[in-house]
């Protein structure tokens, strides 16, 4: 491995990979030298692509690491998280083996962490229109309703490209988080990034090109979305608890009671007086209409002046500069 200068950040890049022998070694290539370490992480690759790279790969910086079982992309992430802070790096980069992320962009990913100005960054192919009339149909599908499920269930509501893997991550951060409880398959980023949200931990979008092969898309929009969808709804009522009544008390909090409080008995009042005028075949008086309308007109305003206030409240202040090394 070629050791960074003395004082400077050490950045090391983690590989995961799964059936990528025929590109892992045109990745490997295209990584610069502001990278110290890299970490080629066969996630049981029937392929044996951790054979190749290191009967292959004359890179003094990449070292192979092994799973004894397929794990995932989050499995093999984790493996490569964990070596890269036991051997101290500093800004951790995680990109994926099969080439469709660019490695000559990681300057550029890790630049806002580096500059101390977030904890976090994850690409962005959506930035520029020209990349996103480039992009397959159900991609643009299947992350456009991905991402406005995430920014519910993780707070972070400037994200637009959430299952977007060319991500970097400061290692003061990537201590705080529990690795071993992080979701596996395709709904690892959005998990991840709802456990930095736990942590007040701010991330930022850095804008990417993807490269497309024109190679099958395994992202299945209908099964994803709803399949992701129960998970979703868990981490944000997760998300609420913690932040607004376990870690925390505002207007916020008083607002989202009383309009859940509201709408809901506005509700339920409505559909029983319609459901009776209805059987009994006769006009609901004023005063009943307006029994069940003003509270669920109230309950909305309050629901809104919330989902305002849950809108403003996205990490601001870079969590790792609080944090000491131990």
């Amino acid at each position: 491995m070629s050791p960074a200068a003395p004082g400077s950040p050490v950045v090391a890049v983690v590989l995961p990979c799964y059936r990528t022998r025929d590109r892992i070694l045109d990745v490997l290539g295209g990584i610069g030298d502001e990278v110290s370490r890299i970490y080629v992480v066969d996630d049981g690759c029937p392929e044996q692509t951790g054979d190749r790279v290191e009967k292959e790969c004359r890179d003094r910086r990449v070292r192979v690491l092994r799973n004894d079982r397929q794990r995932g992309v989050s499995g093999a992430t984790m493996t490569g998280y964990r070596q890269a802070l036991a051997d101290g790096a500093t800004v951790v980069v995680k990109l994926d083996g099969d080439g469709q992320m660019d490695p000559a962009l990681i300057r550029r990913v890790i630049a806002p962490i580096l500059a101390g100005e977030a904890d976090y960054t994850k690409g962005n192919r959506f930035f520029r229109l020209d990349d996103v009339k480039q992009m397959p149909a159900v991609r643009l599908v299947g992350n456009s309703v991905l991402s406005f499920l995430t920014k519910f269930s993780t707070g972070y509501w400037g994200i637009f490209d959430p299952t977007n893997g060319y991500t970097a991550i400061h290692h003061r951060v990537l201590r705080e988080l529990p690795l071993d409880r992080i979701s596996e398959g395709y709904f690892f980023e959005s998990d991840l990034l709802f456990r930095l949200g736990t942590i007040r931990a701010v991330v930022a979008e850095v804008p990417m090109e993807a490269r497309y092969g024109g190679e099958p898309s395994s992202l299945s929009v209908p099964r994803s979305v709803g399949e992701f969808l129960a998970r979703h709804l868990v981490n944000l009522c997760k998300r609420i608890f913690y932040t607004y009544y376990l870690r925390g008390f505002s207007i916020a909090s008083i607002e989202l009671v009383l309009g859940l409080a509201a709408t809901g008995f506005g509700t339920v009042v409505g559909s029983y007086h319609w459901l009776r005028s209805t059987k009994l075949s006769m006009d609901a008086s004023s005063g009943t209409v307006m029994l069940a309308a003003l509270p669920v007109i109230v309950g909305v305003q309050l629901l809104l002046a919330f989902l305002s206030y849950d809108m403003q409240n996205v990490p601001r202040t870079p969590l790792h500069r609080r944090l000491l090394d131990a």
